[in-house]
């Protein structure tokens, strides 16, 4: 007679689960393999900082594979920053004594993480290893300078930089980026890298990840950064990126 009687109401308990947002079913409980996902964040290394893309296909629970796309910057490890006439004049700007070239690169290639420690049921941390390769681009975009005309005081012109004619005393600041950017070089390499990964967060489909490891890249041709340094046929970095993104199985 009890069950007669809450027959009734039974349809109107599933229309109440039906409402209950996929977030929070959502959960690690849920043994669903979603089989791709897609994130994007920033990369974090000793000699600079860039963005990073990624796509990756799950072939199953402990391996994963992917592709990304980095863009970063590339700086000297030893780089002073100068205003000589800064003091003077207000629209001196300040620029790095001794720099060649703006030095950015360019990675593309494929990579595989595997799985070390699966999440706890509440949450918590997946920790998993992954090792990338491909190809890697140096951009080396020459520096121009403000330059002091040393028979004409009252002249400045826009040159690019030429450690054995301009001097403290004669540049008078940086110049705007787009000049000399005809004069671009480009400088084909590879790149491997290895870290550790750490996926944070409650949800399959949220992606909150932590990475930390090093990077070597090489050259065919050297790249100068520096006036008076060594010429770089490969740079060696520690990085720490962080990405966000999605787990989806549609598309």
């Amino acid at each position: 007679m009890l069950l007669f009687f809450l027959l009734p109401f039974l349809p109107a308990w599933g229309q109440e689960e039906d409402k209950v947002p996929f977030e929070e079913i959502d959960t690690i409980l849920n043994k669903v393999i979603l089989k791709k996902e897609m994130m994007g964040g920033a990369t974090f290394n000793t000699s600079g900082w860039g963005l990073l893309f990624r796509k990756g296909y799950n072939m199953n629970a402990f391996k994963k594979n992917l592709w990304e796309l980095e863009f970063v910057g590339i700086r000297a490890k030893k780089q002073v920053r100068i205003n000589f006439y800064g003091a003077y004049f207000s629209n001196a700007n300040s620029y790095i004594y001794g720099k060649l070239n703006k030095v950015f690169t360019l990675r593309g290639g494929l990579g595989q993480q595997f799985l070390i420690t699966r999440k706890p049921y509440w949450g918590g941390v997946e920790m998993r290893v992954s090792y990338y390769g491909g190809l890697s681009i140096g951009i080396a975009k020459p520096i121009y300078l403000y330059i002091i005309n040393q028979n004409d005081y009252h002249t400045i012109t826009s040159e690019k930089y030429n450690p054995s004619e301009h001097f403290i005393d004669n540049i008078y600041g940086r110049a705007p980026f787009i000049d000399g950017i005809d004069e671009t070089s480009f400088h084909p390499g590879a790149y491997l890298k290895a870290g550790l990964n750490f996926y944070f967060g409650q949800y399959n489909t949220s992606i909150k990840l932590l990475e930390a490891g090093i990077i070597i890249d090489g050259y065919i041709t050297p790249i100068e950064i520096m006036a008076f340094s060594k010429t770089n046929y490969y740079f060696i970095n520690l990085y720490v990126s962080v990405s966000f993104g999605k787990r989806y199985n549609k598309f």
